[in-house]
């Protein structure tokens, strides 16, 4: 399990075509990718299982828990991303709500985008 981050902080800004706003880049992937957005209410719970293929989760509001193979949790909050290889297992769970996006690709590489998270 890796932890990185795409807030604010870890983007650039971008000017081009008169624009005004920052872009925290997050991956790219020449491969088939699926990308849904996951709603969790609070006590919800993304049970342990294997992923399937290498998995990012974005923490796009709300915060909550995640652990891999050890029972470890690990806080988690908006602006994080969490990264899971293939085989490897995994849980998510909120107290409060969480909202994020799953991006699942064979073919992710997230460290050559975003900063880890300190």
């Amino acid at each position: 399990m890796q932890f990185f981050t795409f807030s604010k902080d870890s983007g650039k800004p971008v000017t081009r075509y008169d624009s005004q706003f920052v872009m925290s880049r997050i991956v790219r992937t020449d491969a088939a990718t699926h990308i849904g957005c996951m709603h969790l209410d609070a006590n919800d719970i993304i049970g342990y299982h294997q992923a399937v293929v290498p998995q990012l989760l974005l923490v796009m509001n709300g915060e909550g828990y995640v652990r891999g193979e050890k029972e470890e949790y690990v806080h988690v909050q908006a602006g994080d991303a969490v990264f899971w290889d293939k085989d490897e297992w995994h849980e998510t769970k909120t107290s409060h709500g969480l909202t994020a996006i799953v991006i699942e690709s064979e073919q992710l590489t997230p460290s050559v985008f975003m900063p880890v998270k300190k």
